[in-house]
């Protein structure tokens, strides 16, 4: 028995090393890197048949997947050696920069599956909605920080909550799956920061009464919980059968990468929303636990992150983020099992899209730099 205090688990940065930048969590890095190569090996995979279908290049697909990424880490990087505490200043310039986007984007933007989702400069597509969730986590973390002692207040609180809870509502306009998942994040991080457990209830309450709201006005949402429910009885339910027949039939450890019937164009959006029902029926079992066990890894060092943070800003950056994966990927994963109604939300760092990837792991370079900042004493360990 040692004499010393007791130290948790959580304190205990086995992977962290020092370099002349700080601290980086070598964990976090490798679970990091993994997914991101794993994914981009699945887009490959599944995108191979259509995209020599449509452009005569079975690596289309991929080459432009890779040069997403390629940018998406620059710009992480960029972020991981900004100080993040800067941004507290600049938190409400970035919501509402992301709120003014919304109503653009209601305007004049390009609809996709129905509903007007993107903003086109030229050939450059760009999704708002990505944006406008790191948007919230910056703002709702900055005011968190910012009113700690006041949060109790239900004043406080809604005073918090009405910038991003208007964001939101204009993303559940045209995109209720990502309004949801906004809603989560912002739901995370009040919780976090409140030691008010009542008033959660109340927010709780609230989101689910907004989100049967939605459903209920917006005849093709309603549809969507018939298609959940019978979904070979419905035209619709084509993409969730198929998934589910792709997940079936994987087995335990599939039929071998690259050999997935599915993808032939029984699943049309195999290489975005549905690539974890490929997945499924390329690796098996055995391989989709493998790639859910990793991102549990990197959820596991971001939670050590925000639980040793230098303040509460950092803390609640860091929650905020570790919600948007694990809301996303919870979300992904029920989708394609049929567990909840047919969304339009890609599996995290794993689907095709340049604005996800982007967005996503600039969140993470955030996550980076208040990782960086942690005291770090070698006598604790």
């Amino acid at each position: 028995m040692h004499g010393g205090p007791e130290v948790s688990e959580d304190r205990v940065r086995d992977a962290r090393k020092r370099c002349p930048g700080g601290y980086v969590d070598v964990t976090m890095l490798l679970a990091l890197g993994m997914i991101l190569i794993f994914g981009l090996a699945m887009i490959y995979s599944t995108s191979s048949y259509r995209a020599y279908d449509l452009y005569g290049d079975q690596m289309y697909f991929f080459k432009r997947q890779a040069l997403y990424m390629l940018l998406a880490i620059l710009a992480m990087y960029i972020v991981s050696r900004y100080d993040y505490r800067r941004l507290l200043r600049l938190s409400a310039v970035i919501l509402l920069s992301s709120l003014v986007l919304q109503v653009v984007v209601l305007i004049i933007g390009t609809a996709s599956h129905g509903s007007a989702r993107w903003i086109y400069i030229g050939p450059i597509g760009f999704q708002p909605s990505e944006y406008a969730k790191t948007a919230i986590i910056i703002y709702t973390s900055a005011r968190t920080a910012v009113e700690s002692k006041n949060l109790c207040r239900p004043g406080c609180l809604i005073k918090v909550m009405i910038l991003p809870v208007i964001t939101i509502a204009l993303i559940g306009v045209e995109n209720l799956s990502t309004a949801i998942i906004c809603f989560a994040i912002l739901f995370v991080i009040l919780f976090v920061g409140s030691p008010r457990v009542r008033h959660f209830v109340l927010i709780g309450i609230f989101g689910v009464v907004g989100s049967v709201l939605f459903i209920m006005f917006a005849g093709y949402r309603a549809n969507r919980v018939k298609i959940w429910l019978d979904p070979e009885n419905y035209a619709d339910g084509y993409q969730t059968v198929q998934s589910l027949y792709a997940v079936g039939s994987g087995g335990l450890f599939g039929v071998g990468f690259g050999r997935s019937v599915q993808k032939m164009g029984f699943i049309p959006e195999s290489h975005n929303d549905m690539i974890f029902s490929v997945v499924c029926e390329e690796l098996g079992i055995v391989g989709a636990a493998f790639i859910l066990i990793i991102f549990l890894i990197l959820l596991r060092r971001m939670a050590v992150t925000a639980m040793n943070a230098r303040d509460r800003f950092g803390s609640m950056l860091t929650a905020g983020v570790m919600a948007h994966v694990a809301v996303q990927l919870l979300i992904n994963v029920s989708v394609v099992t049929n567990t909840i109604p047919p969304t339009g939300v890609p599996m995290p760092f794993v689907s095709y899209g340049g604005s996800s990837i982007i967005f996503i792991l600039m969140e993470m370079g955030i996550v980076m730099s208040v990782s960086r900042g942690i005291s770090y004493d070698e006598t604790d360990i």
